[in-house]
């Protein structure tokens, strides 16, 4: 399929796991794409691994300058962007009694403020009539010992989808939000302890997951695609969880 040919797209978060999977869809239906990641080596990697006509620049997505440079690196290319996919994020765990003003801090900075400018200073070069998604999380709506400030994250994603809906509803632009369970990424895996660790952290998941399996990065990426897409042109302001169901029961 081409439902993207011609299309211009943005993935912040690009590097790897989601984001990865997700430029590299884009890109194989036709779209031109842009990539952030905040190490070089990562983003070169990435870049070569999407193929295609594919852009890297190098920004962390919790800086405004950086976001300034990203969307300065789309301009003399394009007049325009189709869809922007606000993906760039990151947690750790700390429980309540734990939790200090530099964990807190770090994570509202790339997932709440990032997200807030990468949209709004996308603004002016996104099309009338074009695509917002968000990635939130299955944690946004459910609770989750010692992961408390990554969740509200998240559920101040989930919101801003409902009030920028409004906000930009003369312009046609349709806001939504995805909203991963347990996705094999290296950034999990990380988040589990690694190894035979995260494995066995998965492992011990699977019954609480309906569809029987852990989701693959490429399961999400379908969905970003669907959301921006023109079959999604009357889903707006919505949460889609690709999470097999475990949010469900």
């Amino acid at each position: 399929m081409d439902r993207f040919s011609k299309k211009v797209v943005v993935v912040t978060g690009g590097t790897s796991g989601i984001g990865l999977a997700t430029a590299k869809a884009f890109a194989s239906e036709g779209a031109s794409v842009f990539v952030t990641g905040r190490r070089q080596e990562a983003l070169d990697a990435a870049v070569k691994a999407i193929g295609g006509d594919v852009t890297g620049v190098r920004a962390d997505m919790s800086k405004l300058a950086d976001i300034d440079r990203l969307y300065d690196a789309v301009q003399p290319r394009h007049a325009q962007i189709d869809v922007v996919f606000a993906n760039a994020g990151g947690g750790s765990f700390a429980p309540l009694g734990a939790i200090d003003e530099a964990h807190f801090d770090e994570t509202f900075a790339t997932n709440v403020k990032g997200v807030l400018f990468t949209v709004q200073k996308a603004l002016p070069l996104l099309r009338d009539g074009g695509s917002v998604v968000l990635t939130g999380s299955v944690t946004g709506s459910t609770g989750n010992p010692a992961f408390s400030v990554y969740s509200a994250t998240k559920a101040a994603v989930r919101n801003f989808a409902r009030n920028w809906i409004l906000d930009l509803k003369d312009r046609r632009i349709r806001v939504n939000v995805v909203s991963p369970g347990v996705i094999d990424t290296a950034g999990l895996n990380d988040l589990f302890g690694g190894g035979a660790q995260a494995e066995g952290v998965k492992n011990g998941m699977l019954a609480s997951i309906p569809a029987g399996r852990v989701g693959r990065p490429e399961d999400v990426a379908d969905a970003v695609l669907f959301l921006a897409s023109g079959a999604a042109s009357f889903i707006n302001g919505a949460e889609l969880f690709v999470d097999g169901g475990m949010t469900q029961i």
